[in-house]
């Protein structure tokens, strides 16, 4: 119950920033931070530390040219711990709490997301049995963060059969090929919206958007697995 309040408030403070907070273990959480202050920083790490008393939070912010990079940068910070005066659990570089969620940036302050689902899964669900489905969308989940991990992306399960991957400078064939070599012994499609935007939330939304018009498209006859949007 608690992991689950942490994440919920978590979401909560950094989405009245256009930021967006991914799940990497339910004690660890990674931050899309892009646009955001230290002080916006600072003050989000205060209210959680009166919100949770009973509990030792820490948060590090890194920066990188790429979303793996900036994740590095934020675990190096904290293993040096080097901290901001007075600011005992907050470290200059951006990863966040311990229970720790780790805030990432990338140098050009743009953000590309893309939102990854299952094409048909409404035709597996009435095949497979809830566990069995459960298995492929890990099965998928393992192979996707591995290919991204390759081009220093990093990708997080949103829960149902949907992924976000973040990226950097992805492009729609690289895209295609990529979940294209997950799936291939599979017989599962993937289909992908890339997002691109200032902050994490408004990539996020344009990751979405992209998605939902690969669906539309699809009613009209059109396959396209790769769909782009750019809300710069």
């Amino acid at each position: 119950m608690f992991q689950a309040k942490l994440y919920y408030d978590l979401q909560r403070l950094f989405s009245a920033k256009e930021c967006i907070v991914y799940s990497n273990r339910f004690d660890e959480y990674f931050v899309i931070s892009n646009g955001l202050s230290l002080a916006d920083h600072l003050a989000i790490k205060d209210e959680l530390s009166t919100l949770y008393r009973s509990f030792r939070l820490s948060m590090a912010i890194g920066i990188g040219v790429t979303p793996y990079q900036a994740s590095l940068d934020a675990y190096e910070v904290r293993k040096k711990r080097t901290s901001i005066s007075n600011q005992p659990e907050m470290y200059e570089t951006e990863k966040l709490y311990r229970t720790s969620c780790s805030s990432i940036s990338q140098d050009d302050q743009v953000v590309q997301l893309m939102h990854v689902d299952i094409n048909g899964s409404s035709d597996i669900c009435s095949r497979l049995s809830p566990y069995e489905i459960t298995a492929i969308v890990v099965k998928i989940y393992s192979r996707l963060s591995e290919e991204f991990l390759k081009k220093e992306s990093l990708t997080f399960f949103l829960g149902g059969d949907n992924y976000m991957v973040v990226s950097c400078g992805a492009t729609k064939q690289d895209v295609k090929e990529t979940l294209e070599k997950v799936t291939q012994d599979l017989g599962i499609i993937l289909k992908c919206g890339i997002g691109t935007g200032k902050t994490g939330r408004k990539a996020a939304l344009a990751a979405t958007r992209a998605l939902d018009t690969i669906r539309d498209l699809r009613h009209e006859g059109k396959l396209v697995p790769v769909y782009e949007l750019n809300c710069l």
